[in-house]
């Protein structure tokens, strides 16, 4: 009797099998979710400072990386230039005005001149010769008279050297151009004064040379029987002129 009461009391306090089956899956799954609860919220809890550093290791790296200059398109351009300098006048030499010297072709094509340059002076003789000129020069020079800008158109009548030109050079030291008109004459001093005068550009920052001689010998039918003198106030004086004042403006 007592063994059974034994027996009932144990049998009724001691968990079936089912049950134990049940509590050690109930264990397993705490075992499981556990671990990853707290995973999930160390990943949670360090998300932010996880930010931070991958922030500032781009920062670091973004200030690491060199600088690289923008790109502009730029456009292309053709431009002239020229040689001859442009300085402030020296003494004797009045500034914004032009002095023009030359011999008898000048004659010819003073009236246009001096419509094309305002306030220019222009002297022109016939038969002037080189040595002439400089004469003229000296003196206007000399009375505070000459122009910062000065035109010489001789030659015409004679040749001339390196030696004249840098005489010639010499009385217009200080003046900020000086401009050389060559010469078409049918002469055998037109190529070597050409030349002479070609080489005086080359030499002398001021200077510049207007190319006279290339555009007569394209139009023939601007001269007379001589080749060499214009139509007073004609075609080719107005042509002249204009070729010297483009070179001024």
């Amino acid at each position: 009797m007592s063994r059974w009461v034994s027996m009932t009391t144990e049998t009724a306090t001691t968990p079936s099998r089912a049950e134990n089956r049940a509590a050690i899956r109930r264990r397993r799954r705490r075992r499981i979710v556990i671990p990853i609860l707290v995973v999930a919220m160390l990943l949670i809890g360090t998300g932010g400072l996880a930010t931070v550093l991958l922030g500032k290791a781009t920062t670091a790296s973004e200030q690491a990386l060199p600088s690289l200059p923008s790109q502009q398109s730029t456009g292309s351009s053709t431009s002239t230039s020229t040689t001859t300098t442009t300085q402030p006048p020296g003494p004797g030499f009045i500034a914004g005005k032009v002095t023009a010297i030359g011999d008898s072709v000048m004659v010819d094509y003073q009236t246009p001149l001096e419509q094309d340059i305002p306030g220019i002076t222009v002297d022109g003789a016939v038969s002037r010769q080189w040595y002439e000129g400089e004469q003229i020069l000296t003196t206007l020079k000399a009375q505070n008279q000459l122009g910062a800008t000065v035109i010489v158109g001789l030659s015409t009548n004679g040749p001339i050297s390196a030696a004249d030109v840098d005489q010639m050079m010499s009385i217009l030291s200080g003046a900020s151009r000086v401009i050389f008109v060559n010469i078409h004459v049918d002469q055998p001093w037109q190529d070597p004064n050409n030349a002479v005068l070609a080489a005086a550009a080359s030499r002398y920052p001021t200077v510049t040379v207007v190319d006279w001689n290339t555009l007569a010998g394209q139009h023939p039918e601007w001269f007379g029987a001589d080749g060499t003198h214009l139509a007073i106030n004609g075609t080719a004086a107005h042509a002249l002129a204009a070729l010297i004042a483009g070179t001024i403006s």
